[in-house]
């Protein structure tokens, strides 16, 4: 089957992953705090941002490939951490481990998935980060650090923008408990998806592996959409920061950043890259537009930027990449992919945003993606010689 023929986009694959997941499992991916207000603003914003084509400059195939500390990437995106990927399919996080080996792009590993560091360490490439939940006790935290580090994981992403758990009320409407426990409400869901229903008979229900050397302790008290993670982490200050950065000697990158003089003050006390996020507003449903924030952060310091939250296909990316971001991960797109099509649907988005990365710099006359032209709003673009934004007529 010609998978472009039939899922050419990310939002056929959305189509088709809805299909395939029980609805609890789909609001968990799918699902933002509050009334999702943030997540449609990432969208929007994103949306608003054009460039202005070019012509005439022969053919040319784009290279699509960027540097980021110190290493070539064959393109300028990779893999985002998702807490318990393998509730979105089974066996996901090694799923995606491997295929990013193997096409040579990060992969990055939440504290919260369904694996631990040492599940993966036999499929890790040399790229895999490992995304720190920060534990409260300096104990734990320096034997989560160890186990990464001996499992393969090269770099260290400290995500600060979950001071508190999210509400998620989406989440407490479907019935979904963490760890998750199969009601015969949910039971039935999963009944009419064979494919999941399958998959985890054989793997069992997904829970937070890593987590388990650490169960010293009940979850009685947390909501319905905590987990025991809650328990052991805390909220981060800038001491906690530079404990980190001493503790580990590869790179370090802060996921969570919208303030351009967080990002200054985090380059003074040795963070290796800033990763400006909102958490695709799953987190805080007031938070501005992570695409709007970039420039600013990218003004404000000399380090790699990341960017995520709201990205969808090839487009997005250049648009990021344009206002000044190094590299771009997905997290929810990959899961989709996985979800609709099993291991393959990662290498078809691969390649969808592959291909829209090349037809849409063809369009801009970008050779590489360091010749991106400067970024247009989309309701103002240039007028015409009459002074309207028609051509005169005749």
């Amino acid at each position: 089957m010609d998978l472009h023929a039939r899922y050419p986009a990310l939002s056929d694959l959305r189509q088709r992953a809805k299909q395939r997941l029980p609805k609890f499992v789909w609001d968990y991916l799918d699902s933002a705090t509050g009334g999702a207000a943030t997540k449609r603003l990432n969208r929007a914003a994103l949306d608003r941002i054009g460039f202005m084509p070019s012509i005439l400059h022969g053919e040319f195939v784009p290279d699509l490939s960027t540097e980021l500390f110190g290493h070539r990437f064959p393109l300028p995106f990779g893999i985002a951490p998702v807490g318990m990927s393998g509730l979105i399919w089974p066996d996901a996080e090694a799923h995606l481990a491997r295929t990013a080996a193997r096409v040579g792009l990060p992969y990055s590993l939440s504290t919260v998935a369904s694996q631990n560091p040492e599940d993966l360490s036999p499929h890790l490439g040399e790229n895999a980060w490992f995304q720190l939940y920060p534990p409260r006790d300096p104990e734990i935290r320096t034997d989560m650090l160890n186990r990464a580090r001996g499992a393969g994981f090269k770099g260290l992403i400290l995500t600060v923008d979950v001071p508190v758990a999210s509400r998620r009320e989406r989440l407490t409407r479907s019935g979904l408990t963490n760890p998750p426990r199969l009601t015969p409400r949910l039971m039935a869901q999963v009944a009419r998806r064979p494919a999941w229903a399958m998959g985890m008979a054989r793997r069992g229900m997904p829970n937070m592996r890593m987590l388990d050397k650490y169960k010293d302790t009940t979850a009685k008290g947390l909501s319905s959409t905590a987990h025991v993670g809650y328990l052991l982490r805390t909220s981060p200050d800038w001491d906690y920061v530079k404990w980190l950065r001493d503790a580990w000697d590869g790179p370090f990158l802060i996921k969570g950043v919208l303030r351009p003089d967080d990002a200054t003050q985090l380059e003074q006390i040795g963070a290796d890259a800033i990763w400006v996020s909102n958490h695709a507003g799953r987190q805080f449903d007031a938070a501005p537009a992570t695409i709007d924030m970039l420039p600013g952060i990218r003004a404000a310091t000399g380090l790699p930027v990341i960017f995520d939250s709201g990205i969808e296909n090839g487009i997005d990316i250049l648009r990021a990449l344009a206002l000044g971001a190094d590299f771009v991960m997905l997290g929810q797109a990959f899961h989709l992919a996985l979800a609709a099509l099993g291991p393959k649907g990662i290498d078809h988005l691969i390649d969808i945003l592959a291909k829209d990365l090349t037809a849409n710099m063809g369009q801009l006359g970008a050779r590489t993606l360091r010749d991106l032209p400067p970024t247009l709003p989309l309701n103002a673009f240039p007028a015409f010689p009459n002074g309207k934004k028609s051509p005169p007529e005749g």
